[in-house]
């Protein structure tokens, strides 16, 4: 690793463009791979109602990472990965009000302990969608979220922060918040309240500011970020990221709503939208927006009452956490989760066509989203140029196929894996030949897990026959299309490794 190990595009370059200490891995997440969640006698968090009630499909064991870890971590070490995501799942290590469970703490950090045994970095994640149950479904809404994730982190940090360096603090606080306050599909299950949504990402930022200073506490060499899922609409992205950075640019308190508002014309301007219908969201976001046209006395947007409702301002307390932390900027690197980032794309009308059939729902399915693997270029450049002094991690990117009832069916747009990760890192590599500081690659994800209500999208390098095997499951030597997506992923780390780009053009 390099020497701040932020930056290791300063360091000695391979001969395939990228330096050699590029992080290549896979990511993964708790609740999706651990198994052992919302069961008699087991863990129980925020999901545990909507399984319960048969809302969701039920998680089960998902694919037994929390009992055989060696499963998962021996193939990712096999493929040349230097670096493994992995989240510490808060309601497994407190179950309940009593306090954080050592047992568990331990297994952790056996697990971190066999990470690092493969040479795999560990990058953890302390909030991957889930928390306690007891905590409550609106948890993120409470005045007092912040400080029981600041306790989370501390826990946490105390665990493992002598063997782990890179964090993630909370994943995709975008999602998160649409999900379950836009969509209706994460719970709560809320839709259209856009008042409670500003208020849980309010939220969920301050907590991020609260996880940076303790992990920095904990280990002053640490590498913390956010992810966000990368979206064109600004307020559900950049904005996000445009709050945390503001102190560290220079930018006073009282003049954060007009930086703000040049930031989302800058946005739009590298980013600029794509049809009537991106155009006339961008607008709408933007009026309700509760930062960049209320000026100082935090108001929100002069148009926000009608969208938010006749309420009191929302609240702004990520920019009391930032203004008032020890740290001037509160993110080491900038990570950036790339799918389809065009949030009008993935509006479709009722009937569309769809894997299967014809779909009621009024958006894309996950396996009908859009590749746009040269968009991934273009992304990476405009982000770098609105923060130029951080380097930048793809944390996650991946391709969804759709399996139902134990058939795996095709996309309808003929892409397959192993085309995607070709033409998505040869993206990234066009970024860093265009100078800019990427510095780590994790595909979603290693193998079929649970997607958030459902088993039917796959996104591994490794399918998991959920009908056969000893443990419920078994490990699959292809991807869930039948093809050998991993082999491909070994071969593009070996060869880029080497200098060899040929492992780039399609096979």
């Amino acid at each position: 690793m390099s020497s701040n190990g932020t930056s290791p595009a300063s360091g000695r370059s391979g001969g395939g463009g990228l330096p050699d200490d590029f992080f290549f891995g896979v990511a993964t997440a708790g609740f999706q791979v651990e198994g052992g969640f919302n069961g008699p006698g087991q863990p129980n968090n925020n999901w545990e109602s909507w399984e319960l009630v048969g809302r969701v499909e039920p998680s089960g064991n998902a694919v037994g990472f929390w009992e055989r870890p060696e499963e998962s971590l021996d193939r990712a070490a096999a493929l040349g990965c230097n670096t493994f995501r992995l989240s510490v799942e808060w309601a497994r290590v407190c179950p309940d009000r009593s306090g954080p469970d050592r047992s568990v703490l331990a297994h952790y950090a056996a697990i971190v302990e066999a990470c690092i045994a493969r040479g795999l970095e560990p990058l953890v994640t302390l909030h991957h969608f889930t928390h306690p149950a007891w905590l409550g479904e609106d948890f993120w809404l409470r005045p007092d979220a912040p400080r029981w994730f600041r306790e989370w982190a501390e826990v946490a940090a105390d665990a493992l922060a002598g063997s782990v360096r890179h964090w993630v603090t909370i994943n995709e606080i975008n999602v998160l918040a649409v999900s379950s306050w836009l969509l209706g599909m994460f719970p709560p299950g809320r839709s259209l309240a856009f008042g409670d949504a500003a208020i849980a990402v309010d939220n969920l930022l301050a907590a991020h500011v609260a996880g940076y200073e303790v992990l920095h506490q904990a280990r002053p060499d640490a590498v913390v970020t956010t992810n966000n899922s990368s979206m064109s609409v600004y307020e559900y992205d950049r904005m996000l990221t445009d709050l945390l950075l503001a102190r560290g640019a220079g930018v006073a308190r009282g003049d954060l709503d007009p930086w703000i508002a040049d930031r989302r014309r800058s946005h739009d301007e590298a980013l600029p939208p794509v049809g009537t219908a991106e155009r006339l969201f961008r607008r709408f976001t933007a009026a309700g927006a509760p930062y960049g046209r209320g000026g100082a006395n935090g108001r929100g947007a002069p148009n926000a009452r009608g969208i938010l409702g006749n309420r009191p301002p929302l609240p702004r307390k990520a920019v009391d956490a930032v203004y008032e932390s020890p740290h001037e900027r509160t993110l080491d690197v900038l990570g950036i989760d790339y799918y389809d980032p065009e949030v009008a794309r993935h509006f479709r009308l009722p009937g569309h066509r769809t894997v299967g059939g014809r779909s009621a729902a009024p958006a894309r399915q996950l396996w009908d989203e859009v590749p746009d693997p040269a968009g991934l270029t273009r992304w990476l450049k405009a982000q770098h140029e609105l923060a130029p002094g951080l380097p930048l991690w793809v944390v996650e990117n991946g391709l969804c196929n759709r399996v139902r009832n134990g058939r795996s069916e095709l996309r309808l747009d003929g892409w397959d894996r192993r085309r995607y990760l070709r033409e998505n890192l040869a993206a990234v590599v066009a970024a860093v030949d265009a100078g800019i500081p990427v510095t780590g690659y994790w595909h979603w994800s290693l193998v079929d897990n649970y997607e958030w209500g459902t088993y039917e999208p796959r996104f591994g390098l490794y399918g998991m026959d959920r009908h056969r095997g000893e443990h419920g499951a078994r490990w699959m030597e292809t991807d869930a299309m039948g093809d050998d997506s991993a082999g491909t992923y070994r071969d593009i780390i070996a060869g880029l490794r080497s200098g060899d780009r040929s492992v780039l053009r399609p096979g």
